[in-house]
Order: structure tokens, then C-alpha cells, then sequence
């Protein structure tokens, strides 16, 4: 049995609201016959009249007037319910899933998400920490809409990467061990040392930098956190190889920052699927393809 359409008890309150099927075509922007056609429809669909049609005009059947009691209703209801579809539909559009390292939220992101936030209030950035591995991996899955990624990466098919900041790798040393202006592989070799978890393109970038000195020292302890690293090398625990990201606050006094010979820098892309799904994630990529360095 087929199911009552909605279009046609739109057109039946039409016409008996508006006295004739000539003023409920031009309110409906219908073909007069396409009104006549959906309440005869109708009326065969239940096997009763709905209406009466006489030349004062058109009125509604005891049938008629039951039906059009509860059309108000289910027609009302459908609207609630399409509305609260379509806005739960945007706010979906709103939410951008995006993943980086600590490194690039601790300094980066911020900067970029205030001016975002002032821009496009209703976009809801729900940022999560991991590293560029996982990021493309859940790319690729569809759980994820932006990744910061560290370059250069392997070419994936339906992913893209830009460019979006190449800053340089310092040395973050203990004031008191008085380093050298320029530090090489050797005499950091020769220290204890702070290094990055060695599931990070940092920490392979590191161990190939003192591999082409010949060096491969024993770090005393890995993390995937630049603040804490920071904070052990204050406290004099060993010194570390980070990337100095532009805007970033001074270091810890008890910090002394050296480049390094030779010297080394930390690349960074934005990742995020060959066509973006929605306006929100386009948006946010423009935002954060805005902030190159500085």
C-alpha cells in the first residue's frame, strides 16, 4: 500500500485554505491541472471526498476537515524534523578532526586557530596529538581531515601534502656547560643527551645527522614532549636537538641555544585528502596555508 504524500496534503491545505484550485496553483507556483491531479489523487488514495466544489468556491468535506486536522500536524512535525536535520547536518560541516605533534601545537597551531576562531567562529577544530605516521594513516581511513605531517613524505594516493614551514634545528643546552657558538655532532656526541621518541621523523632526522659524522650516541632518555625536553635540559639532565619555531617564546634562562654545524632544520607539511569533503575542512586548510613562516 502506498504511503500518503506530503506534496499533496500541502496542496489540499492549499486549496481549501485559499477557497479554489486557481489561487492554491499561483500560491504553490503550480500548474492549475498539477493541483486538480495531487487532491484527486489524494481523494482516490483514501476512497472518499475531501472536498466540495461548487462555483463560491471550495470547502472541506466532514472527511476532509478530519484529514486536514491532522496534515497541520504531520507537516509541522516533518518541518521540525528537516530543520533539525539540516542544522545538525551543519554543525557536522563545522567540525574539522585535525592531528599534530606536540611540537607544532605548542607554538604553531595556537596562532593559527585564534585567527581562525575570530574568522569562523562556527567551526569546531577538535585537535588530537600523534604523530605523522598515525595522521596519514587515519587520513587515508577517513578519521581524520588535516594532518601536520614532517616532510619530505612518501606519495599516497588520494592524500595530498603542501609545504607549509621549514624551520631551522637548534641545539638546546645547559647555560652551565658552556657551549661552543656553532655545535657540531662531536661535542654533542660527547654529552648526555635528551632525544626525541624514535617513532618521530625528528628522531630518525637527529640520528642521521650524527651518523654522517660518525657518531651514535646513547640518548639517556626519549620523549615525544618538547616542552618537558626543554625543561630537563634546564634542569641540567642533558642537552637535545629541537626545531626553533618562529614566535616561540624565549627559552628557560638556565637554556643556552646554539645552530648547529652542520646545520639542520625541521620540515613540515599539511596533509589532507585530494578533495576536501566539506567547507569547513577548506577553510581551516586556507587558515593554516596562510601562516607560512615568518
Amino acid at each position: 500500500m502506498r504511503e500518503i504524500n506530503l506534496d499533496r496534503l500541502r496542496t489540499l491545505l492549499a486549496v481549501a485554505d485559499l477557497g479554489s484550485f486557481a489561487a492554491a496553483a499561483k500560491a504553490l507556483h503550480l500548474a492549475p491541472p498539477t493541483v486538480t491531479l495531487r487532491v484527486a489523487q489524494l481523494e482516490a488514495r483514501l476512497g472518499t471526498r475531501l472536498l466540495h466544489r461548487a462555483p463560491a468556491g471550495v470547502t472541506a468535506t466532514s472527511a476532509g476537515g478530519l484529514l486536514m486536522d491532522k496534515a497541520r500536524r504531520l507537516l509541522a512535525e516533518a518541518d521540525d524534523l528537516l530543520q533539525a536535520a539540516q542544522s545538525q547536518i551543519a554543525a557536522r560541516g563545522g567540525r574539522v578532526r585535525l592531528g599534530a605533534s606536540t611540537g607544532a601545537l605548542a607554538h604553531l597551531l595556537p596562532q593559527a586557530l585564534e585567527a581562525l576562531a575570530a574568522q569562523h567562529p562556527e567551526i569546531d577544530v577538535q585537535v588530537a596529538v600523534m604523530t605523522s605516521e598515525e595522521a596519514l594513516a587515519r587520513l587515508a581511513a577517513g578519521s581524520l581531515d588535516i594532518g601536520i605531517v614532517a616532510l619530505p613524505q612518501p606519495a599516497r594516493r588520494g592524500l595530498r601534502v603542501q609545504a607549509w614551514r621549514q624551520d631551522p634545528v637548534l641545539a638546546f643546552i645547559p647555560a652551565a656547560w658552556e657551549p661552543p657558538r656553532h655545535v657540531p655532532p662531536a661535542w654533542l656526541a660527547a654529552r648526555p643527551l635528551i632525544a626525541n621518541d624514535r617513532g618521530t621523523r625528528l628522531s630518525r632526522q637527529t640520528a642521521e645527522w650524527f651518523a654522517e659524522a660518525g657518531e651514535r650516541p646513547q640518548a639517556r632518555i626519549e620523549l615525544n614532549y618538547n616542552d618537558a625536553m626543554k625543561s630537563l635540559v634546564a634542569a641540567g639532565y642533558g642537552a637535545a636537538l629541537l626545531p626553533h619555531e618562529a614566535g616561540a617564546p624565549p627559552p628557560d634562562r638556565r637554556i643556552s641555544t646554539r645552530p648547529l654545524r652542520p646545520a639542520m632544520s625541521r620540515a613540515l607539511g599539511i596533509a589532507h585528502r585530494t578533495r576536501p569533503h566539506d567547507d569547513a575542512t577548506e577553510v581551516t586548510l586556507q587558515a593554516l596555508l596562510g601562516m607560512k613562516e615568518r
